[in-house]
């Protein structure tokens, strides 16, 4: 059981760090959370706000306050459906574009100096190792 204290002294670590650089390098324009979606919506726009809830772990009132916010930042835009006002559509703006290629330029750039202290062969292998915990 040692073995599970210390993966999850070091995965909170890793995981706050990771969490706390990206904050820090992301602001003013963007959050964390924010280039989640936006890297989303680069993949499966237009998406409606439900379809975004398969993907986030999260409420349908969180997505509604996080897309509202991102529509004012002028990240996303919301368009009504033509044939049924029922429905929104979401879709990445221009400025979105330009804020998710940096905040995954940002984002992998860290993950990449990180994983830049131990070998490629190494980084292969903890990459199997931890797709392996994941999905047990």
């Amino acid at each position: 059981m040692m073995v599970a204290v210390e993966f999850g002294r070091l995965w909170s670590k890793l995981t706050k760090d990771w969490k706390m650089h990206l904050e820090d390098s992301l602001a003013p324009g963007l959050t964390e959370g924010q280039l989640n979606v936006l890297e989303l919506l680069l993949v499966h726009q237009p998406m409606k706000p439900s379809d975004l809830l398969v993907f986030l772990s999260t409420t349908p009132a969180a997505i509604t306050t996080l897309l509202d916010r991102m529509e004012r930042g002028g990240l996303v835009s919301r368009n009504r459906d033509d044939n049924d006002r029922r429905i929104v559509w979401v879709t990445v703006t221009e400025k979105g574009n330009t804020e998710a290629i940096r905040g995954m330029e940002i984002r992998d750039a860290y993950i990449g100096e990180a994983l830049d202290r131990i070998s490629v062969h190494n980084q292969q292998l903890l990459v199997y190792l931890l797709g392996k915990v994941a999905n047990s």
